[in-house]
């Protein structure tokens, strides 16, 4: 009689079930599996034959034939090793039947019958969690990882030897009970810059405070500048401006990381919001996701944090236009022959670009040898599109000695931290979530909580005709205006917050 063992594949970072059907036929030997799989799926075959002979067990000398189902769903990677294993060894009664109920088994074998770590085990522990399994088994080293997902007794297998003593009742695995206790806010350092006082940072003023409302409303953010006037350098030390991740944004992470093969061996949890910088030459596959097998890509390891482009004109056309639907929608979708698949890209773009190829151009000391046609040239790299899904504009200066040694304060990490704390907790009670945030107001949001007095409006109507303000653009200027608002702890906009949001608005590079 077949046996059936239930195990799990992905489906971006989601897992899906997988039904693992074996049957043992009269005839001359052979092993195959259908089902969809791929090339390390059918090479299963050998590393499941190796690992039950070197684990004292049995290899059946007849007809075997696995079958994944789905049949009509692409399968890949060797997750599917151990369920294998177990399936032939229930198939031909060297373990009970009974001791694989209510059971999910996910894991790669070596040779000699010990468990490979696989990727994605915390969706596995949420599906099994989600459709009523009880147990789960997965290779020792993603044990931690799996100990995420609360109420699953989770079992860590070390070998193959190892689990058919435990599932013969001889030699018992201890169950490791799931987390039951997420802490609310993981404590963690946000960056290599987290210990760098705002106050070694000079000349950057009006950069520093765009830094702290983009931090404040998780706004997207773009400087300009001469080469040297710290666009980098204040990139890199925003993760450090932002709030800890709380348990959502923390499962979210490791889900993508894990699916990603990303996720550290030690601690695998991620607890940090990333930052990702790209390099222009990468592949749009590297940067959205995608490839044979599809994975996500650089917006999508940004997720719940900041995604930084230096150079922004310097990347090809194609992958700054494939920001756009990220940008606006939070998720990318990507659409393959055999299905599509959307991953969560809710990032932070932090964009660095100098004023012209050269980079000089409207610098006071240092002359610019471009000319018109190539600085209109290099501006039209970013297109209208994009730009208008960028909130803040930052036109930065070059910082003479006169700044660097100046002692006044630009400005402490403390304070700065605490006008973001106090904007996250405005924005929290506001939208009664702990993750949504000013910039993912949808416009019936914008319409309800950025309410405008009669001078506001007429504020905003000016500058629409003068700025030329599409829809969006004026949609993102009233979220810029209500994190300020928030930030000062204001119930409603007043008119100098829209001001502001406006200031940044005004300095847009002219694309066209």
């Amino acid at each position: 009689m077949p046996s059936l063992i239930y195990s799990c594949a992905l489906s971006g970072i989601e897992a899906y079930g997988v039904e693992i059907e074996v049957d043992i036929l009269n005839g001359l030997p052979h092993f195959a599996v259908v089902g969809l799989g791929d090339t390390a799926i059918h090479e299963a075959k050998e590393r499941v034959r190796s690992a039950l002979v070197n684990s004292k067990a049995s290899f059946p000398k007849r007809r075997k034939i696995v079958n994944l189902a789905p049949a009509n769903t692409r399968k890949c990677g060797p997750a599917f090793d151990l369920p294998i294993a177990v399936g032939l060894l229930a198939a031909s009664d060297q373990i009970p039947s009974s001791s694989t109920d209510k059971a999910l088994f996910v894991g790669e074998l070596a040779l000699n019958g010990t468990l490979r770590p696989v990727k994605g085990i915390l969706s596995f522990a949420f599906f099994a969690k989600e459709n009523g399994f009880n147990f789960l088994y997965v290779p020792a080293e993603n044990v931690k990882e799996a100990l995420l997902v609360s109420d699953l007794k989770i079992f860590g297998v070390k070998d193959l030897s190892q689990l058919i003593a435990h599932l013969k009742g001889k030699s018992l695995i201890e169950p490791q009970n799931s987390r039951k206790n997420f802490p609310s806010v993981v404590q963690g350092a946000s960056d290599s810059f987290d210990e760098l006082d705002l106050d070694c940072i000079r000349g950057c003023d009006q950069a520093i405070r765009a830094m702290a409302i983009a931090a404040s409303g998780h706004h997207h953010l773009l400087m300009s500048g001469p080469p040297g006037s710290g666009k980098t350098l204040l990139a890199h030390y925003l993760p450090s401006l932002l709030p800890y991740l709380v348990e959502q944004e923390c499962i979210e992470l490791t889900k993508i990381y894990s699916t990603a093969g990303l996720l550290p061996a030690k601690n695998p949890i991620i607890q940090i919001r990333p930052f990702r910088a790209i390099h222009h030459t990468a592949s749009a596959v590297s940067v959205v996701g995608g490839g044979s097998i599809v994975r996500p890509g650089e917006i999508s390891l940004a997720h719940r944090g900041v995604l930084f482009l230096d150079e922004i004109p310097e990347f090809p056309r194609a992958i700054l236009e494939s920001l756009r639907q990220p940008l606006e929608d939070k998720t990318v979708t990507v659409a393959r022959a055999s299905g599509t698949i959307t991953f969560p890209a809710n990032f932070m773009l932090i964009a660095a670009m100098n004023p012209c190829p050269c980079g000089y151009a409207g610098d006071e000391k240092h002359e610019c040898h471009c000319s018109a046609k190539e600085q209109i040239h290099y501006r039209q790299k970013l297109s209208g599109p994009l730009l208008d899904r960028i909130d803040l504009f930052v036109s930065m200066k070059r910082i003479i000695f006169d700044d660097l040694y100046n002692n006044s304060e630009s400005g402490s990490l403390s304070k700065i931290k605490e006008q973001i704390k106090k904007a996250r907790l405005a924005q929290q009670k506001r939208f009664n979530s702990r993750v949504l945030l000013n910039s993912d107001m949808t416009p019936r949001l914008v319409r309800e909580f950025c309410f405008l007095s009669s001078d506001g409006k007429e504020i905003l109507r000016q500058a629409m005709e003068r700025y030329r303000l599409s829809a969006r653009g004026c949609h993102r200027v009233l979220k810029v205006a209500r994190t300020l608002a928030d930030m000062e702890e204001a119930s409603f906009i007043q008119d100098q917050h829209l001001l502001e949001a406006l200031q940044y608005r005004n300095n847009l590079p002219d694309n066209r």
